[in-house]
């Protein structure tokens, strides 16, 4: 029976009455869908999760949908050394992504992330906008530690890998629908089908929005609550089979956010005296100018209270099978995303500093790869080419620290920099790459492996700020090779042991904001890294799963973004190669069967990373600093229990508990920027039908309310601090599939 000619109605009516599936097929117990065995294709061809050579998570669509993830920030919050912020302008559509210590906070044109993020293969070359929502998403992989042979630049701490769902041949549509606390509302549609024979199709649209957990409380008609969430996401692919060897593949996908500011508040960290300029950006600002709920905005800047995202991208894949050895693959793709933001600095009715802030970016890449399949042996090579241009600027900003009514200035105080200006940096970036990466079976049990990478950036930068006497234009140009070698060794049909060294490479660039002057807008040097590597994965146990990884990094160069409040203003970033650094540490996954119906899954990361070495004439930067958003501790458990009831149907219930500890809000020591730990809880009850076509789920997340930092930057006599938007929240889900074969 097809459903495209019935009603709205007749729709709902089926929903109540079908049955899709034999409900013996559907079941399936904790420990079956615990131990499954999972492929993956973060090695850029698939393999066994197991048997992969390199540390690597995989968080399957079944744990997302469990664990109540409705984003990258989520996924940050399971993945041992992986921590996953907002911070951007106060802007929810942005992710800065730490894996092991290497990450970005910054978002400005110039500034690359340490971690790169893909969907379906195309690299997504800003931050902003890659907080990805994830609905009806296959899985995401998580690579830890530097990718330099598959991926190359930008992947210094690792990659995060977003799989969405391909067409395929099944008749499916499934629906979801989400009520809660805090006033959210979501729900999305999932369609796949065969047209006929050679094509099928798959589409997914997505609504979700939520109330805001503050204010801003000196704006009369604000046009978002701070902490509000709405966002509209879609997705078409269709795939043509166009011969038994030839497959083309095109997707579109569009998404349009509009939200509230994330919270932000300042804390002043030192008695400032208004009679002394240098005594703190702003002297004249006092406690009781600062709203007493942190979660509200005292800005009197209309729409500085609201951020908004959108954007838009396209790709095209070809895979061919040219015979029984070899196949060729195509990836094509064109993106571009625009976004409004800004923070107000202080906090504060006293319009002393505030920043509003738009940009935005459009990039196209081409992949083209060769690889093989030999009795022995295989490999994987390709060449690449990325494009991006890019902009970001700000005005009027305002930051003058004596911006206040006369009545509260002393006599004879002058400022020594403020007012109002502009500011715009514009960047263009073209970047090229040849890769080979292979594997070699030298008895059944011992495969060797390594790979090679010549990668070049090439940087075309102009700035304009107050403090220039004119624009100014910059070039910059950074290549390097990168390589790896592996060995993996099968201890038994259920065990594996591997060993690694690679060598990563993130590419230089140019300082984000430099309010300095001039000489300020210079390129820093590329960083690269050497990551040594041992692990463990497999089937300890019938009922007992791991993946064990241990590691010591060395990074030379490292490139560290900080606020230098003496540099000419307290907005200023510097960006410094500080020297050499360290991180050292060890990654425990396991899932374990207690029972059929009883699992236990859980993963365990502890990182020491810290500046061994500093390069002469580096400010701000000692011997022993660490960097920022770096817990030293990630833990997180997840039990599942699954009950077969009387009727056939199915009640599951999941928990999980997430923690990560304290860390530096940037890689400049100071007690005051240091993130206090947090902890988190959640829980997960469902009940699945006789027929398992439709699941009805009670759901909490941060049950306990945890409300944490998530940035901290020191300026000159406060801390600007970002505050969570992950608060407590309770609900109901429902969800529905309907067979259209």
């Amino acid at each position: 029976m097809k459903l495209r000619n019935l009603s709205p109605l007749s729709l709902a009516i089926l929903a109540a009455l079908t049955t899709s599936v034999n409900a013996e097929e559907i079941k399936t117990t904790a420990k079956q869908d615990a131990f499954e065995k999972i492929e993956v294709t973060a090695r850029k061809r698939t393999e066994s999760l197991f048997e992969s050579p390199t540390a690597i998570t995989s968080i399957g669509a079944n744990l997302i949908d469990k664990a109540n993830m409705s984003n990258l920030e989520d996924i940050g919050k399971y993945v041992p050394n992986l921590n996953i912020t907002r911070y951007g302008v106060g802007n929810s559509a942005h992710a800065s992504v730490f894996i092991r210590g290497i990450g970005l906070q910054d978002h400005i044109i110039t500034t690359d992330p340490g971690v790169g993020v893909y969907l379906d293969g195309v690299y997504l070359g800003r931050q902003m906008g890659s907080n990805l929502s994830l609905p009806n998403v296959e899985r995401v992989e998580i690579l830890r530690g530097p990718q330099g042979t598959l991926y190359g630049r930008n992947t210094l701490g690792g990659a995060v890998n977003v799989i969405t769902k391909q067409p395929g041949d099944e008749g499916i549509i499934t629906t979801t629908a989400k009520v809660g606390s805090r006033g959210r509302i979501a729900g999305d549609v999932y369609f796949n089908n065969a047209l006929n024979d050679d094509i099928s199709m798959s589409a997914s649209a997505s609504y979700k929005t939520r109330d805001g957990v503050g204010e801003a409380v000196n704006l009369a008609n604000p046009e978002k609550e701070i902490g509000e969430e709405e966002e509209f996401s879609g997705r078409v692919a269709i795939k043509w089979q166009a011969s038994s060897d030839l497959a083309l593949t095109f997707s579109l996908d569009g998404v349009d956010n509009e939200s509230g500011q994330s919270p932000y508040t300042i804390e002043l960290t030192e008695p400032l005296d208004s009679n002394d300029v240098f005594n703190g950006d702003f002297p004249l600002l006092t406690q009781d100018l600062i709203p007493s709920d942190p979660d509200d905005l005292g800005t009197t800047v209309a729409g500085i209270e609201s951020t908004s995202y959108s954007g838009w991208g396209t790709s095209f894949t070809a895979d061919w099978a040219i015979n029984d050895t070899y196949a060729a693959k195509f990836i094509s793709s064109y993106r571009t995303s625009e976004y409004e933001g800004g923070l107000d600095d202080d906090a504060s009715p006293l319009s002393l500093s505030e920043f509003p802030e738009e940009g935005g970016a459009d990039q196209y890449s081409f992949e083209i790869q060769l690889n093989a399949t030999f009795e022995n042996m295989d490999f994987v090579s390709g060449l690449y080419f990325f494009n991006e241009d890019g902009f970001t600027r700000s005005g009027p900003f305002v930051f003058s620290p004596f911006n206040t009514p006369n009545s509260l200035l002393n006599d004879g105080v002058t400022p020594s920099f403020g007012g109002y200006g502009n500011f715009e940096i514009n960047q263009e970036t073209n970047s090229y790459a040849a890769y080979i990466n292979a594997s070699y079976d030298l008895t059944d049990d011992l495969t060797l492996g390594g790979g090679l990478r010549y990668s070049q950036d090439e940087k075309d930068a102009d700035a304009i700020f107050p403090s220039f006497p004119a624009r100014k234009y910059v070039s910059a140009y950074f290549d390097a090779v990168t390589w790896d070698i592996n060995a993996s060794y099968q201890l038994s049909n259920d065990m594996n042991v591997y060993g690694q060294i690679q060598k990563g490479y993130q590419t230089g660039g140019f300082p984000p904001r430099p309010f300095g002057g001039p000489d300020q807008f210079t390129s820093f040097d590329e960083t690269k890294a050497i990551n040594y590597e041992v692990g463990l994965k497999g089937q300890v146990h019938e009922n007992v799963s791991m993946m064990l990884a241990v590691f010591v990094t060395d990074y030379t160069d490292l490139a560290l973004p900080f606020s230098d409040p003496t540099a000419g203003g307290g907005f200023v970033t510097i960006v410094e190669n500080a020297g050499q650094s360290k991180a050292q540490g060890i990654e425990l996954e396991t899932t374990v069967a207690i029972t059929d119906d009883f699992t236990i899954r859980s993963a365990v990361g502890y990182l020491d990373s810290e500046i061994t070495d500093v390069a002469d004439g580096v400010q701000g930067i000692g011997k022993g600093d660490s960097p920022a958003l770096t817990p030293r501790w990630t833990v997180m458990i997840a039990p599942s229990y699954f009950m077969d009831l009387s009727n056939g149907g199915t009640l599951a219930l999941n928990a999980n508990y997430s923690y990560r500890s304290d860390m530096q809000g940037q890689s400049v020591y100071n007690e005051s920027e240091t993130i206090d730990s947090r902890e988190l809880v959640g829980f997960n009850i469902s009940y699945t039908n006789p027929y398992g076509d439709m699941e009805v789920t009670l759901y909490g997340e941060n049950v306990f309310n945890e409300i944490y930092d998530v940035g901290r930057l020191q300026q000159s006599g406060f801390v600007g601090v970002m505050r969570s938007n992950d608060r407590s929240e309770f609900g109901l889900k429902f969800k529905k599939d309907f067979e259209l074969n």
